[in-house]
């Protein structure tokens, strides 16, 4: 028996009202401080579980199993690299960041090198991240237009309106407090979709978890990790570097990530968190690329044909070859993983704007003035992610997971570049034409990228396109650079 659209529909408003429900408690004690840090009281535990929710949203519950099948579990191979990429955060990053009592990141770029760095620096977060969200959440509403609005013959662009007001309705007055609390909620439906996936397909093909795995193992092709191959996008050390360095710029340079970190009231307590996050993401992205294993096991024993796009696998297997709790479930993670996928985003977004280039601080955050702004800039993003999901739709590219990485190689390359630039120089060194040098690595990259198989003896950029994009601008700064005069 498959669900129905009403059925679906009754899950989702269900869904909603627990966010509300949530959303009214974490709003009594409400000021505009609150949206923007929380008023410093989240508790680690709280945020750490909660980010695996962000980091994974709909592109790693749908798109990382289905990767299983060409790429085995090399993934994990970035994840190694997360791990390192992580410790970094926490030991590099957050020190500065607490230092300098910041509510916005970018603000560490102003006291390092001059507001237009800041404004820099803000301008490719806002870019980067408006563009990810707009294509996590395209992603998720795709899936929710197959089981609710399709069948109830309301249009993509009704699902994507609801779903984008409904997250600036529950998110406009607690901001990132909701968000950390909502965050776990969605953490929670995510993993427990994904372990009752692996239950129910073990159960349809009658066979315990453990022969399941045993024939997944003794197949071979899916669980091969390391691959050596030196020319190959997926060689291990590529892997391991780029996912640390994606890490770095992703979270570390995110302000949707670190604006949950600065809502804990100690470093030490946002060290633990980090750490503890690091090690919880590798095990549920494992968790992941076993389902993947699982549906494709699945579906070679029951004679099924392999959709030709792998993102559809699991849609397809949960809505008609698990039955209704199956479809049920799988609905459930996919109702989490969008409201997952731009709730934080909106958030960061409001925040960075807010700050970076309204200027609001500690004393006009308190005026009725500057929440009405916020209130107005926060559903300005929301249409702004309404948009991009129309643009996303009208191209129809579901290939989610290997596009928002690359695409995070070059936003976030610049990032890379300035941050490690004024950490790593001594403040003597003041760069000038920072603008144009943020934009000029980019397109070298892209030039380099398009041309490096005929240039470079077939060898082929992967991810770590984003370390030399990072280099690119690194080296530019650099070389503007004059020491301050001293008077």
């Amino acid at each position: 028996m498959n669900i129905t659209a009403y059925q679906s529909f009754f899950i989702y408003f269900g869904y909603i009202i627990i966010l509300f429900i949530i959303s009214y408690f974490t709003n009594k004690a409400h000021s505009n401080t609150t949206f923007f840090n929380g008023n410093k009281k989240s508790p680690w535990y709280a945020v750490a579980y909660g980010m695996i929710g962000t980091t994974l949203s709909g592109v790693t519950f749908i798109s990382l199993p289905g990767i299983v099948k060409v790429a085995g579990f090399s993934y994990l191979q970035m994840c190694f690299g997360y791990i390192l990429g992580y410790i970094a955060i926490a030991y590099i990053l957050m020190p500065i960041y607490y230092n300098y009592q910041l509510i916005s990141i970018y603000g560490y770029l102003e006291h390092r090198f001059n507001n237009v760095a800041y404004k820099t620096g803000s301008s490719f977060f806002l870019i980067s991240r408006s563009l990810q969200a707009a294509g996590k959440l395209f992603l998720m509403a795709t899936v929710l237009q197959t089981f609710i609005f399709d069948p109830l013959q309301l249009p993509f662009t009704v699902n994507a309106a609801f779903l984008l007001l409904i997250i600036s309705l529950y998110t406009i007055k607690g901001g990132i407090k909701t968000v950390v609390w909502t965050d776990t909620l969605q953490t929670t439906f995510m993993i427990l979709a994904g372990v009752f996936t692996l239950v129910l397909i073990s159960n349809s093909l009658d066979m315990s978890l453990f022969s399941l795995w045993d024939k997944v193992v003794d197949e071979g092709t899916y669980t091969k990790v390391f691959n050596w191959e030196i020319n190959s996008p997926g060689y291990f050390w590529k892997q391991f570097i780029s996912g640390a360095f994606i890490v770095i710029v992703m979270t570390g340079l995110d302000q949707d990530m670190m604006q949950k970190n600065l809502t804990i009231n100690t470093l030490k307590k946002a060290q633990l968190n980090m750490v503890s996050f690091s090690v919880i993401l590798f095990f549920t992205i494992s968790l992941f690329l076993v389902i993947g294993a699982f549906l494709y096991t699945y579906a070679i024993e029951i004679g099924m044909e392999i959709p030709t796009k792998s993102d559809q696998l699991y849609p397809i297997i949960a809505q008609q070859k698990l039955g209704l709790i199956g479809a049920c479930i799988f609905l459930l993670g996919v109702i989490a993983a969008a409201f997952s996928s731009a709730d934080s985003a909106i958030t960061s977004l409001t925040t960075a704007f807010c700050i970076d280039f309204l200027g609001f601080d500690s004393e006009s955050l308190k005026s009725q003035k500057a929440e009405n702004t916020k209130r107005g800039v926060h559903l300005g993003f929301a249409l702004v992610l309404f948009l991009l999901v129309l643009y996303f739709e009208s191209v129809n590219d579901t290939n989610a997971l290997d596009t928002i990485l690359k695409l995070a190689t070059y936003t976030y390359g610049p990032l890379l570049g300035l941050f490690a630039f004024g950490i790593f120089m001594k403040k003597e060194f003041q760069p000038r034409f920072i603008p144009l040098i943020c934009i000029l690595s980019p397109l070298v990259c892209y030039f380099l990228q398009t041309n490096s198989e005929n240039w470079l003896n077939g060898y082929k950029f992967g991810y770590e396109l984003l370390l030399l994009n990072g280099s690119f601008t690194f080296i530019g700064l650099l070389i503007s650079s004059l020491p301050i005069k001293k008077s």
